[in-house]
């Protein structure tokens, strides 16, 4: 039996337990903060029996719940385990703190992978003496509806930590992508920041209201790409191929490149928006509409996992 450690129970922490009890994986959860694990169960037991409704949990909530075993100490969590993912704050300083004491604590051939949005592995493992088994699993929240997770190694990252892990998230039913050098942001949070970019210099200049900015995606290239990726998009929208589109549209998307100035997202335009995202979503019906984009999600999921690739 497959055991893992989840370090840190709040929202990554316990979305990352549903996904490797899911798969039939013993799970360790440990905080430092102790209502922390017991606040992840109670979440974890109320959200498998949709999972269960919505066809994405092959087993009984009870028993995947089961499978979840809270830790008192960090030593004890990570004991005999062959993954550790660390789910703690986004703060280079924490990391390089909690990632030591992962490295003197865990067994020498379990992988450390960190759930890191955006810091480096090599910001917070440079000295640590097991830090070849050290990377950044960056997944798309919840990884429990939303399968991607990105793998990216430090420039000592040994190889086989990656082929390790990447064989573990397979077998967790995630999808995993190998980011195969450091950048900032990784690669999904570049392409979302592309796409933000343009988004706020449209809305900048005013060429388009909020609401139809977002039905734009959310109608138009929101469905293609719930299946397919920009390379295929292209690829399938011109005769010949991919060559053949960018034979076609190319001069026109060099003339976008260069009014695609880098701009900043002052306070008069956050401002803006921020009221717009108020006036459609007022703050006390932001919670209802989280578990409506779950429940959109687990719908899409299941639809997915019945289609063929």
């Amino acid at each position: 039996m497959t055991k893992v450690a989840v370090i840190g129970a709040g929202l990554i922490g316990r979305a990352w337990s549903i996904v490797f009890a899911r798969a039939g994986f013993e799970v360790a959860l440990w905080d430092p903060a102790a209502a922390a694990v017991p606040q992840a169960q109670d979440f974890i037991a109320a959200r498998l029996p949709e999972l269960r409704e919505a066809g994405l949990l092959a087993d009984a909530p009870e028993a995947v719940l089961a499978r979840l075993h809270p830790a008192t100490t960090l030593a004890e969590a990570v004991a005999d385990v062959a993954h550790v993912q660390e789910n703690g704050p986004e703060r280079v300083p924490e990391k390089q703190a909690l990632f030591a004491e992962l490295d003197r604590a865990a067994p020498p051939d379990a992988v450390l992978a960190s759930s890191t949005s955006g810091i480096p592995a090599s910001a917070f493992t440079e000295v640590l003496p097991g830090r070849a088994r050290c990377l950044v699993a960056h997944p798309v929240n919840p990884p429990y509806l939303v399968p991607l997770v990105e793998l990216c190694p430090a420039p000592w990252t040994d190889p086989e930590a990656v082929a390790r892990t990447r064989a573990l998230m397979v077998r967790a039913a995630q999808v995993p992508v190998t980011v195969k050098q450091e950048v900032a942001g990784f690669a999904l949070n570049r392409l979302q920041g592309a796409l933000l970019a343009e988004a706020f210099r449209l809305l900048a200049a005013d060429v388009i209201s909020p609401e139809d900015l977002d039905a734009t995606v959310k109608h138009g290239l929101g469905l293609r790409w719930s299946f397919m990726g920009p390379l295929e998009t292209i690829d399938l929208n011109a005769p010949g191929g991919l060559a053949d589109y960018c034979a076609r549209y190319g001069s026109l998307y060099a003339q976008m490149q260069q009014e695609m100035t880098p701009m900043a997202w002052d306070a008069a335009l956050v401002g803006r928006l921020q009221a717009a995202r108020r006036a459609a979503l007022p703050a006390g019906e932001v919670p209802a509409r989280h578990g409506w984009r779950d429940r959109r999600l687990m719908a899409l999921a299941a639809h997915k996992a019945q289609q063929p690739d």
